[in-house]
């Protein structure tokens, strides 16, 4: 990612241009931006300080910004629907993910969750992304190739149903339908005391998952949901917007414990509960 005042060649630089356009590049010599405003040299750019106005060959002016992680995932091509930024957030504080971290996730699809992990584990770290369908996981390859992620990342195409490859890692995230199938799978790729995380849209999905971390020595469970809304950002009439992103989905979240362990698998044994009774 950008480093200093100013862009270099191989940041990631964002241009917001007339009427809302934005869009996401790697900056690289020889390449350039194409737009319908016109086109902007990536030299044109690299060695401009961020903040600044660039102009495409018409004249037309773009913005230049230094993009957030959530201005790369509304940037991302997709065939399937894709984790919101608002819970992308929330897990990869639950599930302890930051830079040299070696995680996993299974249920790859367009790779909004897979950025948004290879953003957070760093060039240090590496991310193992398991999904059964070749045909959608190349669209998260070239999401995470445009933004220089790509060699942080192990894409591999598997039913999880024959295991991971890997053991002893920090963290397991599951964006699938049906979870609660692979506990066994999952506690052969943790490391004692890991975490595990997933997302689902029911309550009948989030039950089923439930009785499953309980039945192999999860503990420590959260279940909890995100509701985020926009205001207009007008001082003089400051209200929120129409619209707002409600429910998404659950995000459960619990840790691996020992079979010897008895604290922490009680039903209420969450960490959001803990902090209610301290309260």
């Amino acid at each position: 990612m950008a480093a200093g005042s100013r862009a270099q060649a191989g940041d990631l630089a964002q241009l917001l241009g007339p009427r809302g356009n934005r869009m996401t590049v790697l900056l690289k010599p020889g390449q350039r931006v194409e737009t319908m405003h016109g086109m902007i040299l990536h030299e044109q750019i690299i060695g401009t300080e961020w903040g600044c106005d660039v102009s495409t060959h018409l004249g037309k002016t773009f913005t230049l910004l230094q993009p957030a992680l959530d201005d790369l995932l509304r940037d991302i091509e997709r065939n399937t629907q894709v984790v919101y930024p608002k819970d992308i957030g929330y897990i990869l504080l639950n599930l302890g993910v930051g830079p040299a971290i070696q995680v996993l996730e299974a249920g790859t699809g367009s790779g909004a969750m897979t950025v948004a992990l290879a953003h957070a584990v760093g060039p240090n770290g590496h991310v193992y992304s398991y999904e059964r369908r070749a045909d959608i996981q190349e669209i998260a390859r070239g999401n995470l190739e445009r933004f220089g992620f790509l060699d942080r990342v192990s894409l591999k195409i598997r039913d999880i149903a024959e295991g991971f490859d890997e053991k002893e890692l920090r963290a397991v995230f599951l964006d699938l339908p049906n979870p609660e199938d692979y506990m066994s799978q999952v506690r052969s790729a943790l490391q004692p005391g890991g975490f595990f995380g997933a997302i689902l849209p029911t309550t009948n999905q989030v039950s089923l998952l439930l009785s499953a971390l309980k039945q192999n020595n999860f503990g420590y469970v959260e279940v909890s949901e995100i509701l985020h809304r926009y205001y207009k950002p007008i001082a003089e009439r400051l209200r929120p917007v129409d619209t707002m992103t409600a429910h998404t989905g659950f995000l459960i979240f619990a840790r691996l414990l020992s079979n010897l362990a008895k604290v922490g698998l009680e039903d209420d044994a969450g960490p959001n509960q803990a902090l209610a009774r301290l309260e």
